[in-house]
């Protein structure tokens, strides 16, 4: 049964989210943290396969706190949710790139919210629809990131690495994938594993946010036509976060 640490501000809200869980048969709350501090180290005590974060007053701190947490010093590290004011696309993108697995407004239902949590513990990434668009506008408009870093973790993947790459980040499913490379599904997977270790992702939406920085991919509005070896690709509509639902029912 997945276990759940809760983490907010308020008490009240934090039981809220307690019945919440206590109310459903196969998710488990273990515990509670009032801050960022005690999130992290409750993490450590716990280790919980979620930590559910409600963030009323986003800040480098609380961001500080998701990466802590998603990429600590003591593996296996929990699915990180994060619930945050609506509006604020630079606090999402950071968290995101911290190392969340979803980001949801606080506004969220609660059967939506226990799916999510259902949803990446399953191996998946959820991300609000219209939070898409502007993350990918996001993306745009950031200035190229530094030429060395991206270069050379990108160039640490093999020509085969790259095509299944590409592949996610235009949208196609590993099944697809492995029918258009003539390979079994279970050798996307295998490929999609050494991916995520050779450029430190965790997860493949943040794999499919590399190919965009990195320059494999482009943004488009569009889905496009399955990547020929060697090429740059574009992105299907809904941008690389609906390229990542797409595969979740070919997650390994």
């Amino acid at each position: 049964m997945p276990t759940v640490l809760i983490v907010g501000d308020q008490k009240l809200q934090r039981l809220g989210y307690r019945l919440l869980l206590d109310s459903e048969p196969d998710l488990s709350p273990v515990g509670e943290a009032a801050g960022t501090a005690e999130a992290v180290r409750m993490t450590t005590v716990l280790r919980p396969d979620v930590v559910l974060m409600h963030i009323l007053r986003p800040s480098t701190d609380s961001i500080d706190t998701v990466r802590r947490v998603a990429r600590g010093d003591s593996p296996p590290h929990p699915c990180v949710l994060v619930l945050a004011p609506a509006g604020l696309d630079g606090y999402a993108w950071a968290a995101l790139a911290a190392g969340a697995d979803a980001l949801l407004p606080e506004t969220t239902a609660p059967h939506e919210l226990t799916g999510a949590i259902r949803a990446v513990v399953a191996g998946g990434a959820v991300i609000p629809p219209d939070l898409t668009r502007r993350l990918i506008d996001t993306v745009r408009r950031r200035a190229p990131a530094p030429a060395a870093l991206p270069t050379e973790r990108l160039g640490a993947l093999s020509e085969r690495e790259r095509q299944v790459l590409a592949a996610i980040a235009s949208g196609w499913s590993t099944t697809e994938t492995a029918h258009q490379l003539f390979i079994a599904p279970a050798t996307v997977n295998s490929n999609v594993s050494r991916i995520l270790t050779k450029i430190g992702a965790r997860s493949r939406v943040q794999a499919v946010a590399f190919a965009y920085e990195s320059g494999l991919t482009a943004p488009h509005t569009t889905r496009s036509p399955f990547p020929p070896p060697g090429r740059a690709h574009q992105a299907p509509q809904g941008g690389p976060w609906t390229a990542r639902r797409r595969c979740e029912e070919d997650e390994p």
